[in-house]
């Protein structure tokens, strides 16, 4: 399980990444880099993250799902996700 603290980070980064998207397109599309700059470095959308949405691993993200492997094969395992399945052959 995460920190509370590393979901939180994650969180308020997505935040601000959605503040500023109409801002830095609007700066990109001028070529205004030192405008670019002077945002907060959290606005980029390339810090964020990748998280699953229950325990906040960073490692092993299924994006279809928001979750881990190892969540992941727990729920379907207990056929908590609909249309998944084990496979057997």
């Amino acid at each position: 399980m995460a920190k509370e603290s590393m979901k939180a980070r994650e969180v308020k980064r997505q935040k601000t990444v959605k503040k500023y998207a109409e801002k830095r397109k609007a700066l990109k599309e001028a070529g205004d880099f030192e405008g670019l700059q002077k945002l907060p470095k959290n606005a980029s959308p390339v810090r964020l993250h990748n998280r699953c949405k229950l325990t906040g691993r960073p490692k092993g993200y299924m994006r279809q799902f928001g979750l881990s492997r190892v969540m992941f094969r727990e729920m379907a395992n207990m056929g908590l996700i609909p249309g998944v399945r084990k496979a057997s052959w």
